[in-house]
């Protein structure tokens, strides 16, 4: 060994290597820490576009207005009839079926009126009136031999209610027995909610309000 040479310069020929302590190398790593997460959120950051936020606000929903109805006070003359006097004698047969009813009936319900019988110039078909005599609602569905040629001669107000399907004497009683010598009063195109008396015009020989 060469005087002022130490032994890592005599074995090696060269300078040794600075030893790095522990508290520099834990500086060194937490610079390249750093480094490489600001190189991951770089990436992220250029990589995906952040979704929109921005939500399209909802239409406002609209609520339609209630139906009007007119609820006319109408003066007619308000006449009866049954499979008897039906035309075809004897049976249900209507001139103007539809969904609601296919033949003569109903319950006299709002929902499910009861077939009743003028001149479509009067009553359009599917037009609905109000008895408050009887309490029940009725709708046009048939056409009214009678009541067709007194509208056309002095537009006369002339409707027939549908009693049932009875085909005896007795029905014909209870047609006579309902029918008012002059006009009353009917309610033209009444709204819901209107008292109700569903029991039957006429069932097994009796005739209402004894049904």
């Amino acid at each position: 060994m060469q005087d002022g040479m130490s032994e890592f310069e005599s074995t090696h020929g060269t300078t040794p290597p600075r030893a790095v302590g522990p508290r520099r190398r834990l500086r060194f790593l937490g610079a390249a820490a750093v480094a490489a997460v600001a190189l991951v959120a770089a990436g992220c950051s250029a990589g995906s576009g952040a979704p929109d936020a921005t939500t399209p606000a909802a239409a406002p929903t609209t609520t339609a207005p209630p139906r009007a109805y007119a609820a006319a006070q109408v003066q007619a003359l308000v006449t009866f009839y049954s499979a008897a006097d039906n035309d075809p004698p004897g049976s249900t047969d209507i001139a103007h079926p539809s969904d609601r009813h296919h033949t003569a009936g109903g319950t006299g319900a709002f929902d499910d009126p009861i077939t009743m019988a003028t001149d479509v110039r009067e009553i359009p078909v599917g037009g609905v009136v109000y008895s408050p005599k009887l309490q029940r609602y009725f709708v046009m569905e048939d056409d009214c031999a009678p009541c067709i040629a007194e509208w056309g001669a002095s537009k006369k107000a002339h409707v027939a209610f549908w009693i049932g399907g009875g085909t005896d004497s007795r029905v014909t009683a209870c047609e006579d027995s309902l029918t008012s010598a002059r006009p009353v009063t009917i309610q033209y195109d009444p709204p819901p909610g209107l008292t109700v008396d569903t029991r039957p015009l006429y069932s097994a020989g009796k005739c209402w309000p004894a049904t």
